[in-house]
């Protein structure tokens, strides 16, 4: 059974009930306040990028404001406290969140268990919230099915802020860091482009969200996110009555307005989006109020409507209103108004008006100019007043206004060129420019990094020696602070990592292994596994003698270093030629260390005092202060000789008898031991 984890001391970590790409969900239990909570935790290989550190922070700093029925709400914020961690570990941030329980919107449409009305009203649930939002200024830039829960008792909680944004923070665009942040199956057209997003960009993911759960599929599939891309940017998407038969018209327009490419033309906000929605699935008229966008349809080109042919439309352009105000009406039944048409354009339609009744084909003359074959009679009439020079105006008109229409054309076809190359050398200039690299010397690698991005430029890590500079700072960039580098290029950090010579500490000797080992490490230096062992007097079992290099030098960094440590043991050094005063003398040396003990013993050979013996043997290991015991020489005790009969004296006479007293037997002495030498003498007997 695994111990508990136990977030700093107040929340107490259970399951983990999602992932996403950069965070992990934890389903928790607040132990302070006894209730259920989710803990997103930024992931550990994550925390170290600033980038990702500072978009987790966002979140936090977005959603904490917010207080709304359909927004999952945040508690509280923090960081992880890892025990036992390095002074220089990142810490992990995490977000405290409500605990729903239900489904999110993907589950349901995977089941199967959406219909058209639970669709739209989960989608009013979503506007309601993302108006909450907008009004505080916060842009939540990731609507999507997956963000949207649905609780137990059918209530809408959109989540996951984890790439919002302030409104007032509208200049970042959404591909900084050379990534586009977003789905790219609801991201809006302005997303796909890279450009600034608002509102409005949110309103059109919804757009996708609603026409995903009524179909059943987003409004743009394809290969690959590019692919999907490029259709946001530049297709349109079915209508969702294609796909399913239970959607009305209205509702297709009210997906159509919300989807539309320019902003401009789509709901200016989601009160108007829901307020559209809801009188479309009540069968009401739609309004048409979408704040600042137009009701007016694109004016057809003057190019267009000089050719056209048939009678109906021409008659109208000739006959029902002046060319310059009115042409023909289109598909809805909307006139077009074209303001700028000119004397050009009421003699095109007054000659078309003119050709329809004959029924006759243009043809091509020498000149290259459509007219058709008539006889002046048959164009004028037989009034008299209508000569061949009339028709020669009338023909000249007529090529005159056809050469206005092809200068129009020339004249557009030069200025869409001319956009399309001023839009792609902007490109080219926004691509190419350049900033200044920023002097991020001294400072530490996330204070570093977080100026780098700042600048428009990519920081890679790049680890250097220095001496000067501590571990873990920044020693410089390359190229060099205060040269041009052109913008997201990447920019190397040199980081230092402590000076390149190192030197090794002259009190490790007597330390325990492990202790070395753990020093030499921590100083950037390699421990080679070949260990030597060597006899010590003063050092204990297992600590070290002696380094190579030795302590004390100045070895590169990363060297590799050998250890010498003690076996506990002392090798017993030879006695045999010397006394016992120098033999303790030799003992008792730092050096050795050990216990004499002396056993003597007569010898008949050798000089009293001399070493006969010794044990351990020399050349033998023994442990640290053990004994070593040697046999001395002793001189042995003398024979006593025969003594006089006690009876006689020193003639053979028998001894008086008047009582006389006899001497004390002599004493006996060990040689050498300072009682004198000698035999003893009877002093009753006379000497011969």
């Amino acid at each position: 059974m695994t111990e508990p984890r136990i977030l700093n001391s107040r929340y107490d970590l259970g399951d983990l009930i999602g992932r996403g790409g950069m965070a992990d969900v934890y389903h928790a239990r607040d132990i302070r306040l006894g209730r259920e909570v989710a803990i997103k935790l930024l992931r550990r290989d994550l925390a170290r990028d600033p980038v990702f550190q500072t978009r987790f922070r966002r979140e936090a700093q977005a959603v904490a404001g917010l207080n709304h029925p359909s927004i999952v709400a945040v508690y509280d914020t923090g960081e992880e406290e890892v025990d036992g961690a390095a002074a220089h570990d990142v810490k992990v941030p995490y977000i405290v969140m409500e605990y729903v329980q239900g489904r999110t919107l993907r589950d349901l449409l995977k089941a199967g268990e959406l219909t058209a009305d639970s669709s739209i009203r989960y989608t009013l649930g979503v506007l309601g919230a993302l108006q909450y939002s907008h009004r505080k200024g916060i842009v939540h830039r990731d609507i999507k099915p997956s963000n949207v829960m649905v609780t137990t008792d059918d209530h809408v909680k959109v989540m996951d802020f984890g790439i919002a944004r302030a409104l007032a923070d509208s200049a970042a665009t959404m591909t900084q860091t050379q990534a586009v942040v977003g789905t790219a199956h609801y991201f809006s057209p302005e997303q796909a482009r890279g450009e600034t997003v608002d509102a409005r960009s949110d309103l059109y993911s919804a757009g996708c969200l609603l026409y995903e759960l009524l179909t059943g599929r987003p409004p743009f599939t394809g290969d690959s996110p590019v692919s999907v891309a490029y259709q946001h940017v530049s297709e349109e998407a079915a209508a969702p009555s294609a796909l399913n038969a239970e959607i009305g018209p209205k509702v297709d327009e009210v997906i159509a307005t919300a989807l539309a490419k320019d902003r401009e033309d789509r709901y200016q906000d989601a009160g108007a989006f829901a307020t559209a929605l809801e009188a479309a699935v009540e069968d009401r008229p739609v309004p048409q109020d979408r704040g600042d966008a137009t009701e007016a349809l694109a004016v057809m080109p003057l190019s267009t409507q000089a050719l056209v042919t048939t009678d109906q439309p021409t008659r109208a352009l000739a006959t029902d209103a002046p060319a310059s105000s009115t042409g023909p009406a289109d598909g809805n039944g909307t006139p077009d108004t074209d303001e700028d048409s000119g004397p050009a354009t009421t003699a095109i339609a007054a000659t078309a008006a003119t050709d329809a009744p004959t029924g006759r084909q243009p043809a091509i003359d020498e000149e290259g100019y459509g007219r058709e074959r008539h006889d002046d009679a048959a164009l004028f009439g037989s009034d008299p007043r209508h000569t061949d020079e009339d028709a020669e105006r009338y023909r000249t008109s007529r090529r005159r206004a056809w050469i206005t229409v092809f200068a129009i054309l020339a004249v557009v076809v030069l200025a869409a060129g001319a956009w399309m190359f001023w839009n792609w050398s902007q490109q080219e200039q926004q691509r190419n420019a350049t900033v200044t690299v920023p002097d991020v010397s001294n400072l530490s690698l996330t204070a570093a990094q977080n100026q780098i991005y700042a600048s428009n430029l990519i920081p890679i890590t790049e680890e250097v020696y220095d001496d000067e500079i501590e571990s873990g700072s920044v020693v410089g960039t390359r190229p060099a602070a205060g040269s041009q580098a052109r913008q997201q290029s990447e920019i190397h950090l040199l980081v230092s990592q402590g000076p390149e010579q190192v030197t090794l500490p002259k009190d490790l000797a007597g330390q325990s292994e492990a202790t070395v080992r753990s020093t030499l490490d921590g100083l950037g230096l390699k421990v080679s596994n070949d260990v030597k062992r060597e006899n010590s007097a003063s050092v204990d079992l297992g600590s070290l003698i002696g380094t190579n290099p030795q302590l004390g030098e100045k070895v590169k960094a990363g060297s590799e270093v050998e250890l010498t440590l003690s076996t506990g043991k002392v090798t017993v050094p030879s006695l045999m030629d010397l006394d016992e005063d120098k033999a303790r003398e030799v003992l008792s040396d730092p050096a050795v260390g050990l216990e004499l003990e002396v056993v003597e013993k007569p010898n008949t050979v050798l000089d009293p005092g001399t070493i006969t013996n010794q044990v351990p043997e020399a050349g033998q290991d023994i442990d640290q202060g053990g004994t070593v015991t040697i046999t001395v020489a002793t001189e042995p005790p003398e024979e006593p000789s025969e003594s006089p009969s006690p009876t006689e004296d020193a003639s053979g006479s028998p001894a008086p008898s008047d009582g006389a007293s006899e001497s004390a037997p002599p004493e006996s002495t060990h040689p050498g031991n300072g009682k004198g030498h000698g035999k003893p003498t009877n002093p009753g007997k006379p000497s011969k």
